[in-house]
């Protein structure tokens, strides 16, 4: 019996939750799985909160399952997981501010998404009025001679989100980071609460607008699991599609941005011209740059037609035609490789621990891809390989993308030549009864979970997103420690984590 099969065992299953099991335990069960990740026999996919509950997605990668553990009644409190088991840490001190549950004995008490502006406090629990004055925040210290602090943010030059980077410096040499995010915190997950699921597709397309795809992809098969809708197969394909285009259309705008950030522009405009041709054809074939709104709950909302075949067939023609003498470029730039090389190492057991995802987990020997591991269709049907590496610099996360960028073409490829016909929608059926449904999507930066809880009439109870980002951030911090202040802009573009995403 596997270390997850053990712990379902122990619990109370709840009905109608799909794909995957969800046992409710007890404290002392819940406490055996935190030990259970801290040892690394489980990854920790997801931990979240309602009123009175408390929810854990695991992973156990050796048995290849997936199941959510939940405490149920809580009053005021539960054991804290990351006492154990540092990965959780961020989420716990969200699922505090969101809904005023206390983890018991939780290493780090302060605040992490209310920044104390908002109008009510605990906006997933007991709502409680608040006056809109910040909280005090105290960063970590860090003891030492000859130390000092550099502010970065939230405001950045530049058109990007908001963030706050900490660093503690001795002369250029980057002793500690510490970030604060929540800035563009939007409470998407309490205005998904009795909406219907056509809306909550609208907004989970919303959590980080360069995974658009991903996250209706993931919000689509959580609905589906849950009401036991089987999608027409067109649409699934449809689907995939629209998720390899978006990909494409990421890692070569980050391909370009990362060398932008080592002095080589040249990279950047080359790179950014195959993006805008992604963009326009994905316009063409879907009426969309970002294919936003484009997939929903029981299918696809536009289909292909032979003008969007024919542009996409003639995109993928020109990226294979100019993508090697790009790559080329970037691998005998002596002074690229210089700033990439050995830069940002991010260390093998430290992916593993967080369960890091995308090219970020890949680069640091950690292989995995949700499209690979769950096989969810079509790519059940599709013949592709998960590039991985070890050495967990800025130069492996730049080749992991462009071995990504190959792989798309590729599943493109397959995608338009096997395209079946058929319908691309089906009605959502109602169900008459409460349901809960969870989906694990690979979107470009790693894998995006949605978890979703119907009412009898089919509408949002709870929905709770979690993207990759989660377990990158952190990871960021301990990248650049060691390395040099000016580095920081290259380490953090290989990184590319979501503002957004992470804020909700």
């Amino acid at each position: 019996m596997s270390v997850l099969s053990d712990l379902i065992e122990k619990g109370v299953s709840v009905q109608h939750h799909a794909p995957w099991p969800r046992p409710v335990v007890d404290p002392a069960v819940w406490a055996s799985a935190t030990l259970e990740l801290a040892k690394g026999r489980l990854t920790l996919l997801g931990l979240w909160g309602e009123r009175h509950a408390v929810h854990m997605a695991l992973l156990d990668e050796s048995a290849g399952s997936i199941a959510v553990i939940s405490l149920e009644g809580l009053a005021d409190g539960y054991p804290s997981v990351a006492r154990h088991h540092p990965p959780a840490l961020r989420l716990e001190r969200a699922i505090r501010d969101l809904t005023g549950l206390e983890p018991q004995d939780l290493p780090d008490i302060r605040p992490w998404l209310d920044h104390g502006r908002w109008d009510l406090r605990h906006p997933l629990g007991e709502r409680a009025a608040t006056l809109a004055e910040p909280y005090p925040y105290t960063f970590l210290r860090a003891e030492g001679d000859g130390l000092h602090q550099i502010p970065v943010g939230p405001v950045h030059a530049g058109i990007i989100e908001p963030g706050h980077f900490r660093f503690t410096a001795n002369g250029e040499t980057v002793v500690r980071l510490e970030e604060r995010l929540g800035y563009v915190h939007k409470g998407i997950e309490a205005l998904m609460v009795g909406r219907d699921l056509l809306r909550g597709a609208q907004l989970a397309g919303r959590t980080s607008g360069d995974s658009t795809v991903a996250y209706a992809y993931a919000f689509a098969q959580a609905a589906e699991a849950a009401t036991g809708l089987v999608v027409p197969p067109r649409a699934l394909w449809l689907r995939a599609l629209m998720a390899e285009l978006e990909r494409l259309a990421n890692h070569l705008g980050d391909i370009g941005a990362i060398c932008n950030d080592a002095a080589f522009p040249l990279m950047l405009a080359h790179c950014g011209v195959l993006r805008e041709r992604v963009l326009r054809a994905s316009d063409t074939a879907f009426g969309h740059r970002l294919m936003r709104d484009r997939i929903l709950p029981g299918g696809v909302a536009v289909n292909l037609g032979d003008d969007g075949r024919a542009i996409l067939k003639a995109l993928l023609d020109e990226i294979h035609r100019k993508l090697p003498a790009l790559v080329e470029l970037y691998d005998n730039t002596a002074s690229l490789q210089d700033r990439t090389v050995g830069t940002g190492r991010l260390r093998c057991e430290l992916a593993r621990q967080y369960g890091a995802g995308g090219y970020v987990g890949r680069a640091s020997g950690r292989g995995f891809d949700a499209r690979d591991a769950l096989r969810y269709p079509p790519y059940d049907q599709l013949s592709f390989e998960v590039p991985v590496l070890n050495e967990g610099d800025v130069n492996a996360r730049v080749w992991i993308r462009i071995r990504e960028v190959e792989q798309s073409l590729s599943l493109l490829s397959q995608i338009i030549d096997r395209l079946p016909d058929g319908p691309i929608v089906r009605d959502i059926p109602f169900i008459n009864e409460s349901r809960e449904g969870m989906a694990l999507v690979e979107g470009f930066r790693g894998d995006v979970l949605v978890w979703l809880r119907l009412t009898r009439e089919s509408r949002i109870e709870r929905c709770h997103l979690r993207d990759p980002s989660w377990f990158q951030w952190p990871l960021l911090e301990a990248a650049i420690e060691g390395n040099i202040v000016a580095d920081f802009p290259l380490c953090n573009k290989s990184f590319n984590c979501s503002y957004s995403g992470h804020d909700l």
